[in-house]
């Protein structure tokens, strides 16, 4: 090997040493098994509209066994993405700090290289201008913002729609390449839940060629939905974007509780604090709220899901408040794919994930993901958690 060749084996090395120092995990083959947390941002040229053309970044978090991270290439059925909701960040929704509710650390400990993003908009993503702007929030938003922040309720600056389902999938597909190139895959699993559910089922329907299986908890599905975007805005524009605060957290929460121990308070304070750490701008307004835009959806309704093929573990909580478990089972019903299985989760909500019961939804999702099977079976309709 030349001197050349030799210095830049050595600049690697050290770097993942850095790397792997920085994360609190030593460098050994004991330690290989250790989870590390990685934090990548993908740059993409953004479309936008407030910042179109302009460079911008996607964050993403991966959950990763040491040794896998440190080998670089991975079966391709061993890598997921996970996909959010409206409004709560991948890193919220999916790596909970707490005892065992990381979904994306159960399955890095099964061997898998796990990856959640945050779209545009969200979480520790580029956040458009307008998101910094109290003005453009509904004038019942901004009330509660007055006069701590704005002195009075004003007119907004950007009265438009600041991102749309077409700019997720951009930003997914963006991801998706990423992750393809660093774990030299052609495809990967995806985990979605809630608006994630039209994010990475547009988006399979799309690109079915870079897509293995899919689960998705509470898919927001929508049988009669549109299939193209809204025609031209006018004086109808939605609001641009909306905030959640501790009180409108607790209100949507506490409506889907039915069973007396369906979560913890401590699970609650951890999520909410979490939730707050991804928004350090939204923090600071009023008591703390988090951010997230208004965002039109569209192309994921019966026509395109009777046509999509790749095999879906759907799962619905029994007390889900948001997206009826009716709607679940109609998409279970109208889903194209031969391999399908519904999960009628019990003592669960929208937010099963952070609940009694996550240990049932873990363990679904990855025998759904190592095999295409729940309890065995391929495709049927089960009741679990009761």
């Amino acid at each position: 090997m030349s001197k050349r060749a030799s210095a830049c084996v050595a600049s690697l090395l050290a770097a993942v040493a850095a790397l792997v120092a920085t994360r609190g995990v030593a460098a050994s083959g004991e330690d290989s098994s250790s989870i590390l947390t990685i934090d990548h941002y993908v740059r993409v040229t953004s479309k936008v509209p407030s910042i179109a053309g302009q460079q911008s970044t996607v964050y993403v978090r991966e959950k990763v066994r040491a040794g896998n991270a440190l080998r670089g290439a991975k079966p391709p059925d061993k890598v997921v993405v996970f996909i959010h909701g409206a409004g709560t960040p991948a890193e919220v929704a999916f790596d909970v700090p707490y005892k065992d509710y990381s979904w994306m650390s159960y399955l890095a400990e099964a061997g898998f290289d796990t990856f959640a993003m945050d779209v545009t908009g969200i979480g520790r993503s580029a956040r458009p201008w307008p998101m910094n702007d109290p003005c453009n929030l509904s004038p019942q938003q901004q009330a509660s913002l007055v006069p701590t922040l704005i002195p009075a309720p004003c007119q907004p600056s950007y009265p438009k729609t600041i991102t749309t389902i077409a700019n997720d999938w951009d930003d997914i597909d963006a991801v998706v390449n990423y992750v393809r190139a660093l774990r030299h895959v052609d495809k990967v699993n995806t985990v979605a839940w809630s608006l994630g559910g039209p994010r990475s089922g547009g988006y399979a329907a799309q690109h079915p060629e870079k897509i293995i299986r899919q689960v998705m908890l509470a898919p927001a599905y929508n049988p009669q939905g549109p299939s193209g975007p809204p025609a031209a805005q006018g004086a109808n524009a939605p609001v641009p974007f909306n905030t959640q605060s501790l009180a409108d957290f607790n209100a949507l929460w506490g409506r889907q509780t039915g069973c007396a121990d369906q979560w913890t308070q401590d699970a609650h304070d951890v999520v909410w604090s979490e939730m707050l750490a991804s928004d350090p701008v939204g923090a600071t307004w009023g008591t703390g709220v988090r951010r997230a835009p208004s965002t039109p959806s569209w192309g994921w309704n019966q026509a395109v899901v009777s046509k999509t093929t790749i095999p879906l573990l759907m799962v619905a909580g029994v007390h889900d408040g948001q997206v009826p478990p009716e709607r679940v089972r109609q998409l279970y019903a109208d889903h194209g794919a031969k391999e399908k299985v519904f999960i009628d989760l019990g003592c669960s909500s929208h937010n099963a994930m952070w609940e009694k019961n996550h240990l049932i939804l873990f363990k679904a999702s990855l025998e759904w993901l190592t095999t295409g099977t729940v309890n065995g079976q391929k495709d049927g309709m089960l009741k679990l958690g009761y």
